[in-house]
């Protein structure tokens, strides 16, 4: 079992820059995956970005790749997701998410995920 808690989301312009975090606490950490996934109204909820166990490996959605960055601190059991060059279309809720072993974009093979953070990105 491990818990996820995100923060970090808000209120930004277009074109700005936000960085969500989350912590988690329970199992091991590094032996978990990570991973982002956004959910926008009315939409299904779509993978953002994954990380290895070591972060050494990443997964990126093409529509975020060149703008978002995520890194992990497994001294910390911390997972950040860097934002940049936002734009409105990236307004969703981001979910952090966990499964024990591999990197993987698929959300239905992570059992763990925290409550989400709203992001709202203003034209």
């Amino acid at each position: 079992q491990v818990q996820l808690v995100e923060s970090g989301g808000g209120l930004v312009q277009a074109g700005g820059s936000l960085t969500l975090s989350c912590a988690a606490s329970g199992r091991t950490f590094i032996n978990f995956a990570m991973a982002w996934f956004r959910q926008a109204p009315g939409k299904e909820r779509e993978f953002v970005a994954a990380l290895s166990r070591s972060g050494d490996s990443t997964l990126y959605a093409d529509s975020v790749k060149g703008r978002f960055t995520s890194s992990r601190d497994n001294a910390k059991n911390t997972v950040s997701l860097q934002m940049n060059s936002l734009k409105p279309e990236d307004t969703a809720v981001y979910y952090c998410a966990a499964r024990w072993g591999t990197i993987s974009g698929r959300s239905y093979e992570y059992p763990y995920w925290g409550q989400g953070t709203q992001v709202t990105v203003s034209s």
